[in-house]
């Protein structure tokens, strides 16, 4: 899994830390807590930035509904 995969992030993210409120979590944290996912590896030319943290938010957010 890596930073492209924003379903598959936004699933595990709701399994792994199901009382964190994904509408409040800041995007340094948000950062933080997809790097500590098991299975998580970046890819060389496949950052992180704001637009995929932000698609990665609001999956986590539809998860949740």
């Amino acid at each position: 899994m890596h930073w492209l995969d924003v379903q598959q992030i936004a699933e595990a993210l709701e399994d792994a830390h199901p009382d964190v409120d994904p509408m409040t979590v800041s995007f340094p944290a948000l950062r933080a807590l997809v790097t500590s996912l098991p299975g998580f590896a970046e890819q060389p030319g496949h950052p992180s930035n704001e637009r995929i943290l932000e698609a990665i938010q609001a999956a986590w957010i539809d998860e949740r509904s």
